[in-house]
Order: structure tokens, then sequence, then C-alpha cells
């Protein structure tokens, strides 16, 4: 989906490797050497990769090349050519875009809720079995689906009110708070590429504090013991008047 980005993955350390290349479309986008003595990327390989200018990340270490901010221009297939000393490989990546109006697309990853409401983040994949889920809320981690799902764990301090979908990966904040706001976002791992989708997710208050909710659930007691001693007092005896004979 536009917004999200995507990792292909090397499968090698950049030092054990004389050169690693990317291609889009039969054009090279993005290089790096295993001294490190060359790094390229988009336009800095060639001029006719005006379309990934500041989007595209190579890791150091890997090699691995993240795909930023991606469009439908991105969709496409991706090749990837491993020079070592001993031996040389290929791997080819295809990379499709699901397009959804804007308005779809912002009601499914910004999310406004009123305290004490429940929001559900649904990263609408297939999941595959073998896939590694992670949830982070603001860079920390707060959830986990593991692959063959015989591992899920939840952030203590949320451990209720959180609920994950192991078919999906969705995740469910139960009873929100204010404190709920803020970035959520998903990785979605496997051994050859990885997705990471973005949530924001607004919290507003519901109008009414908890020291304004206790003064009102006062004043409703007050009010029903005024009225139940109203009700317990004993009627005034009416006297009989006399008139003289």
């Amino acid at each position: 989906m536009e917004g999200d980005s995507v990792t292909l993955y090397t499968g090698v350390t950049t030092t054990q490797q004389e050169d690693i290349k990317y291609y889009f479309n039969n054009t090279r986008i993005a290089q790096i050497t295993g001294d490190l003595s060359f790094i390229c990327t988009d336009v800095g390989c060639n001029e006719d990769t005006e379309r990934f200018r500041d989007r595209l990340k190579l890791d150091h270490q890997t090699g691995s090349l993240t795909i930023m901010n991606i469009t439908n221009t991105d969709s496409g297939d991706y090749e990837l050519k491993i020079i070592s000393i001993r031996r040389s490989s290929e791997k080819s990546f295809s990379v499709t875009f699901h397009d959804v109006s804007a308005a779809e697309r912002d009601e499914m990853k910004r999310k406004s809720v009123k305290e004490g409401e429940s929001v559900k983040l649904d990263p609408v994949v297939v999941k595959n079995p073998n896939d590694l889920m992670k949830w982070y809320f603001n860079d920390s981690s707060i959830a986990v689906v593991n692959g063959d799902q015989s591992e899920i764990c939840t952030d203590d301090q949320r451990d209720e009110r959180l609920k994950l979908d192991h078919q999906t990966g969705s995740l469910t904040i139960m009873n929100t708070r204010t404190t709920d706001s803020g970035e959520y976002k998903l990785q979605i791992r496997s051994s050859r590429f990885s997705i990471i989708k973005s949530f924001s997710v607004y919290v507003t208050d519901s109008g009414l504090s908890s020291a304004a909710v206790a003064g009102i659930c006062a004043a409703a007691t007050v009010c029903v013991l005024l009225l139940i001693s109203l009700y317990l007092l004993p009627c005034p005896v009416r006297r009989k008047k006399e008139y003289p004979v």
C-alpha cells in the first residue's frame, strides 16, 4: 500500500562480497562494494532512476535494500546480483502495489477514537504461516506474533488492553486512553523481505475528567440520600381545632 516501506534481503554480509547490485526493470538503482569504497542509490547510480530519489536506503552490513514510502510506480521486478571471489549469485523479487483511494488509505492508517473506546489496526495482508509480525508503539515493541504462532507476547503495561488476531496479525487496543495516541508500526518479516506499515492513532478526551465524573457521582449520591431523608421524615400531626360552644 502507498506509504509503506519494503526491505529486500540479501542473506549475506557485505564484507564477504566483492559487489552487490540492484536493478529495477534492468536499470541499476543501487550498488555497494564489500569494502564500502563505493556506495550509490537512485540518481547516484543512474540518472534514469529519478523516481526513487531519496527513497532508497542500503544497509552497509548486509547490503539489503529498503524502498521507503512506496508508490504505484514502484511495482515491478527487482534483480539482485551478488558478486564474490568464489562465485556469483542472483535473486529476483516481485513487488506488487495494491492501490486504494486516498480516503480508504486514510481510514485504514489514521484512527481517531474517544477515550474508553476500542480501535483496531488491520494490516490488510495475507499472512504467511512463517512470517514474523512485530508491533511497535513510538519505536518500542509492544506485541509479537511468531511465525508458528507458538510465541505471542504483549507489553506488560498494556497486556490486558491489547488483543492480537493470530490469523491476520491485526492489533486491537481496548479501553483506549489519551496516552495511547501516537505512531504504531507493524513489521512483517520473512526470510526474503520485510514490510513496514504505519498507523496513526488519536485518542481524544471523553470530555469529562475523572475528577469531574467523581464529583457528579458524589452529587448524585447526595441527592439520592436527601430524597430518602425527605421521604422518611414523619408527617406533621394536625391538631383538631376546637370551637367554643
